[in-house]
């Protein structure tokens, strides 16, 4: 990955904060625990997550494998997470301020680079090579990802709550 690549990566991973505080904040307190489907996660388990990753996912590996690839990536689990973190059990509000700090922390980091190695790369032992600029373009599709999924449930809590088809907004 070159620098020409990386910077709209990051600029849109900084215009991303403003489009999560926009989706997230202000939501009615019955939609913050409301899930599509019992195995589907609700909008506090999706902000518990997006903080868990933004502080010790795509920044923290990012970081490591530009100082020096060879060390071992820690270890996470961010399904299990939502149990042993007591995901239903935070605040909301207080998630999603901690998460958008952790962003604001993360775009000052990445813009405060100097030609960084984004083609360092980690030997994963079942993924194989995966660079620094892998994890970057996965960071943006992972907030890509989660932009949908939080788009979907809000959709599918207003077909519900209103019991309006909304087939005539268009094809979902």
């Amino acid at each position: 990955m070159t620098i020409q690549q990386a910077i709209p990566i990051i600029q849109e991973l900084a215009n991303n904060q403003l489009v999560f505080a926009g989706l997230l904040q202000d939501a009615n307190p019955e939609m913050i625990l409301w899930r599509p489907q019992p195995e589907h996660w609700c909008l506090l388990e999706v902000v518990c997550h997006l903080y868990d990753e933004e502080k010790e996912d795509f920044r923290q590996r990012i970081k490591l494998i530009l100082e020096d690839p060879t060390q071992p990536l820690p270890p996470f689990d961010p399904t299990k997470w939502v149990q042993e973190r007591a995901y239903l059990a935070q605040d909301y509000t207080v998630k999603i301020a901690a998460f958008l700090k952790e962003r604001t922390a993360s775009i000052t980091w990445l813009q405060s680079l100097t030609s960084p190695a984004w083609d360092n790369t980690y030997q994963h032992p079942k993924l194989g090579p995966m660079s620094a600029g892998l994890f970057l373009a996965n960071w943006l599709a992972h907030d890509q990802l989660h932009i949908r999924q939080i788009n979907r449930i809000k959709r599918a809590y207003l077909q519900q709550t209103t019991g309006i088809d909304l087939n005539y907004a268009g094809n979902w």
